[in-house]
């Protein structure tokens, strides 16, 4: 065994399910690039022929988001042969990948009469047909997780409720109640079966893969005459835009969180400060200001007014907000008497 060939399996021992086929793949067609270009996989590999077998995924015919994941294989296998000592750099570190937009995504999800009539024809179709249809539309399952429920699976009542055991994407367990419809559709689906996968192939009767899974929801939303293309994804798309309003996500789903905007988005942009409009001061306002604003006199310290007897001279006078000389109110006789001294 080479040390290219001893790097992958090293890396590839690291994974398991579809995710160690889907890499095995990709390094697969790495070690077929380099074989026709005369290259070891691992050892005098630089950056420039990284950049080449990019160009030749382009050229072949995939689309951007396709090249960047044929790239996660190979750059994971550099990055952690760099790790082991095996290489004195990773190449594909620097490597340019293609740009992928994200503004919006291309899997449209069903509206609510849509997915109505998507569940009745598939009712009518076959029992396995319906099953799929609810297990994907209302209950939010992935494709291989529909693919993968068993009837022993929704035997358990907790709480009142039957619910239904599965094992979700990441080997996340998850438990979700069933609703009596669904319920319902799923014991048609099971029969007099006890055991065993729950949906079958309808013509030959073994059990589905994602693949037919697939299929199935392309001939239902056929027959229904849904005008666009209608897939597994679709169907869970619906229920995330219901989620995001729910703030809820689906069992055995991340939390979508709140709907996240495009650094170039509008609303993101920096704005110009604009100046703040000029306030409009209050009718009492304008009336204290008035007021301060006069002019006093030594009337009331001549003739002993106190400051209640002030403010009332003041608030007689400011019946108009008219800014006048203050003219003072003569002070009663006693009050001259007790300064004089005279009884």
């Amino acid at each position: 065994m080479s040390t290219a060939q001893l790097a992958a399996v090293s890396y590839l021992a690291r994974y398991s399910g579809r995710t160690h086929t889907l890499y095995a793949y990709q390094l697969k067609q790495w070690f077929a690039w380099c074989e026709g270009s005369a290259l070891d996989p691992l050892v005098g590999i630089q950056r420039a022929h990284v950049e080449l077998y990019i160009r030749q995924l382009g050229d072949g015919g995939l689309m951007d988001s396709s090249v960047v994941t044929m790239l996660h294989a190979v750059r994971g296998y550099f990055r952690f042969a760099h790790i082991d000592g095996l290489i004195a750099a990773d190449p594909a570190v620097y490597a340019r990948l293609p740009k992928i937009h994200t503004d919006e995504s291309r899997t449209h999800g069903l509206d609510r009469l849509e997915l109505i009539r998507f569940l009745q024809i598939a009712q009518t179709l076959t029992v396995h047909h319906g099953a799929l249809a609810y297990l994907l539309g209302i209950n939010a399952l992935r494709a291989s997780e529909a693919a993968a429920v068993r009837i022993e699976d929704y035997a358990d009542t907790l709480r009142g409720h039957r619910v239904l055991h599965l094992v979700g994407k990441g080997n996340k367990p998850a438990t979700m109640p069933l609703t009596f419809p669904v319920l319902r559709v799923l014991e048609a689906c099971r029969g007099q079966r006890t055991c065993g996968p729950l949906v079958l192939r309808p013509v030959s009767g073994k059990p589905i893969e994602r693949r037919d899974a697939y299929r199935m929801v392309t001939r239902i939303a056929k027959v229904a005459s849904i005008p666009r293309h209608i897939s597994p994804h679709s169907l869970a798309a619906r229920r995330d835009h219901q989620c995001l309003g729910r703030r809820r996500p689906p069992a055995g789903r991340s939390d979508p969180g709140p709907a996240r905007r495009p650094l170039h988005h509008r609303a993101l942009r920096p704005r110009p400060r604009q100046p703040r409009p000029t306030r409009r001061p209050l009718p009492h306002r304008i009336r204290r200001r008035c007021l301060k604003s006069r002019p006093t006199s030594g009337a009331s310290v001549q003739f002993g007014l106190g400051p209640r007897q002030l403010a009332l001279s003041r608030r007689a006078q400011s019946a108009t907000c008219a800014v006048r000389t203050f003219r003072p109110i003569r002070a009663p006789e006693f009050s001259v008497a007790m300064d004089t001294g005279v009884n």
